[in-house]
């Protein structure tokens, strides 16, 4: 039996459209900011390095702790 892997396959749209009298360096910041809201930079990151699963584990298991423990700090 053949085992199919499927890599997830993502678009990357980004449309910035320039004012009347919008310079190219305010197009380049309006861009690299909506770049940075959409996270494509961390995304790409993080999709770079093959993390195993263990490590996703722990990468989760550490931020449900933290979590916890910020509520208990705020919660009064």
């Amino acid at each position: 039996m053949e085992e199919i892997c499927l890599k997830e396959v993502f678009l990357l749209s980004i449309v910035v459209k320039a004012g009347p009298g919008d310079s190219t360096d305010a197009v380049i910041r309006k861009f690299q900011k909506k770049v940075v809201a959409e996270g494509i930079v961390q995304e790409i990151r993080e999709r770079s390095v093959y993390k195993k699963p263990s490590e996703l584990r722990q990468v989760y298991l550490a931020e449900k702790r933290r979590k916890i423990m910020r509520a208990r700090r705020y919660s009064g």
